[in-house]
C-alpha cells in the first residue's frame, strides 16, 4: 500500500540508479548530474544488488530497470517494497503484449513506469530527461508504506452508503474511470474482482505514456473476466467490455452509444483527459451513469465530474488510505461531487449490486446501455 505525503525532502534529493547496461547508467547520471535539487549516490547493476544498495543508502527514490541479470526489476522492487519501502519509478524502453512485467512491478508496489533514454543522440532526448527529472522530483516527495492486499480493504465508506444504495431507481447503463499515479494496480484489482456477468460497459482514462497504453491494456486484459482494450474511433459500446482510452487522444462517448476519439489540444495539460470523458457521460448517459476517480496528481476529472455528478449520476471517490497519491480524489471530495469514498474493495462491491440492482429493473436489457433520452 501506498499513501502520499506533501513533505519534500529538505536535502537534495538522493537517487539509485539501477540497471544492467553501463551506457544507460551512464545517460541517466548524465541527465541528473548538474541539477542542484538531485544527487545520485549510487548504481546497481542488477536488481539483488539493488536491494542491498536501498538497505545500506536509504535513497529517496529508485529508478528501475526492469529485465537485468541476477534478479529482473519486479522481484527487486517486490523485494524492496517489502523491507525498506521505497519511491521506485521503472524505466521501460516499451510494453506490449507479451513483456507486461513493468505493469506487474507496478502491482508490487513501483508508483509509476516512463521511458528509458534510448541513446544521448535520440530526437526525443530532452523529453525523456525532462519526464525524468519532473517524475523523480515527484516521487521522491512521497510517502510509500508495503503493499499489502489490507490495502484494498473495506475501512472508509462513506457515511450516506445506506441511503444512496436505497436511493437508486433507475439501471447503470456506463461506468466512467479516471485515474493516474497509481492507478493501474486499483484497475487491475477492479476488473480482476468483476465477474464476468457484469455487462455495463466501463470507460476509463488513465494517464500513462502514450507508448504504454497498449501493453497495459493488455495486462489488464490477461487476468480478467471482462475483455479489456484499448477503444476505437466509432465503436459501438457493448457489455462485458472495458475500453481505455489510447495514448493522445481524448476518449468520449456520443450519442448512440459509440466511442469517438478526438485529437484536440491537451485539456489542462492532460490528452486523454478525464474531465472531456466526464463532460461527455454527464451530455449522453446523464443520472444513468456512474463516474469513479481513483489515485492520482493533480485534478483531472474533478471539473467533469461536477457536470456529471449535477446530471444526477452517482460519484465515487476512492478512499485516502488505499491511494497511491491522494490528490484527484481529494479535489473531488473538496468540491461537494462525491456521493461516496470508498475503497477499491467496496468499490467492486458497489458496481456489482448496482449491476444486479440494473438488471432487476430491465431483465430485458442485459443491464446495457441505451443513452439517456
Amino acid at each position: 500500500m501506498t499513501t502520499s505525503s506533501s513533505q519534500k525532502p529538505s536535502h537534495p534529493i538522493r537517487a539509485l540508479i539501477v540497471d544492467d547496461s553501463p551506457s544507460i547508467r551512464t545517460i541517466l547520471e548524465m541527465m541528473l548530474s548538474d541539477l542542484p535539487d538531485i544527487q545520485v549516490v549510487g548504481q546497481a547493476i542488477h536488481g539483488a544488488e539493488a536491494v542491498r544498495m536501498v538497505l545500506r543508502l536509504h535513497p529517496d527514490v529508485v529508478t528501475m530497470d526492469i529485465r537485468m541479470p541476477v534478479m529482473d526489476g519486479l522481484e527487486a522492487t517486490s523485494q524492496i517494497m517489502s523491507v525498506c519501502p521505497t519511491p521506485i519509478i521503472i524505466l521501460a524502453g516499451g510494453v506490449d503484449a507479451d513483456d507486461e512485467i513493468a505493469f506487474r512491478a507496478l502491482e508490487a508496489g513501483a508508483l509509476t513506469v516512463i521511458e528509458k533514454p534510448s541513446g544521448l543522440l535520440a530526437k526525443n532526448f530532452d523529453v525523456v530527461r525532462e519526464q525524468l527529472i519532473s517524475t523523480i522530483r515527484t516521487m521522491a516527495g512521497l510517502k510509500v508504506l508495503s503493499r499489502s492486499k489490507a490495502s484494498f480493504s473495506a475501512n472508509n465508506v462513506g457515511p450516506m452508503t445506506a441511503m444512496l444504495q436505497s436511493m437508486v431507481t433507475r439501471p447503470v447503463r456506463l461506468v466512467a474511470i479516471a485515474a493516474s499515479t497509481g492507478g493501474p494496480p486499483i484497475l487491475k484489482y477492479i476488473f480482476d474482482n468483476l465477474p464476468k456477468e457484469f455487462s455495463i460497459p466501463i470507460v476509463v482514462v488513465q494517464h500513462v505514456l502514450e507508448t504504454f497504453a497498449q501493453g497495459m491494456a493488455d495486462w489488464l486484459n490477461s487476468s480478467s473476466a471482462l475483455t479489456v482494450v484499448t477503444a476505437v474511433d466509432q465503436e459501438r459500446l457493448v457489455p462485458n467490455r472495458v475500453y481505455i482510452a489510447p495514448g493522445g487522444a481524448h476518449l468520449v462517448v456520443t450519442p448512440g452509444g459509440r466511442l469517438h476519439l478526438d485529437t484536440s489540444a491537451p485539456l489542462k495539460g492532460h490528452r486523454p483527459s478525464a474531465t472531456m470523458l466526464f463532460d461527455s457521460v454527464a451530455k449522453v448517459f446523464g443520472k444513468d451513469a456512474v463516474g469513479i476517480i481513483l489515485t492520482g496528481m493533480g485534478d483531472d476529472g474533478v471539473e467533469g465530474l461536477k457536470n456529471l455528478g449535477k446530471a444526477g449520476a452517482h460519484i465515487i471517490a476512492q478512499n485516502e488510505e488505499s491511494c497511491t497519491v491522494f490528490g484527484m480524489p481529494k479535489m473531488a471530495i473538496d468540491a461537494g461531487t462525491v456521493d461516496e469514498i470508498l475503497p477499491p474493495m467496496e468499490i467492486v462491491s458497489r458496481l456489482v449490486k448496482l449491476h444486479s440492482h440494473s438488471l432487476a429493473i430491465h431483465k430485458d436489457t442485459g443491464g446495457l446501455i441505451s443513452p439517456a433520452r
